[in-house]
């Protein structure tokens, strides 16, 4: 599965719009995360505990969208991108979304 942020793929004929895929995942700090990331706020740096989660997170709501696409018969997806909002406190949501398309 192909996955780009551009609006077409280069050398390749999009023949079919299959139409808006989305995937997400709701995420929750975990207090054992939370205390190392408050300790980490007062020495500086990245907090890995934190980086580590998203990037756990991004993954999954990816995964989500290309599994919806596989179903519509999709063999790429075009114009994907990734988006974040909080949904309560402690905890946010991760959401990927493109259009899926066959292309040759």
């Amino acid at each position: 599965m192909m996955i780009v942020t551009t609006d077409y793929l280069p050398g390749k004929d999009i023949k079919k719009l299959l139409g808006l895929v989305k995937g997400s995942t709701v995420q929750s700090k975990h207090i054992g995360k939370d205390l190392m990331a408050g300790l980490k706020t007062i020495v500086g740096g990245e907090i890995k505990e934190y980086t580590d989660m998203l990037n756990e997170a991004r993954q999954k709501a990816i995964d989500r969208m290309k599994d919806e696409a596989i179903e519509l018969g999709a063999n790429a997806i075009i114009a994907m991108r990734l988006e974040t909002c909080s949904v309560m406190q402690g905890a946010s949501e991760i959401i990927a979304y493109g259009t899926a398309v066959w292309v040759e």
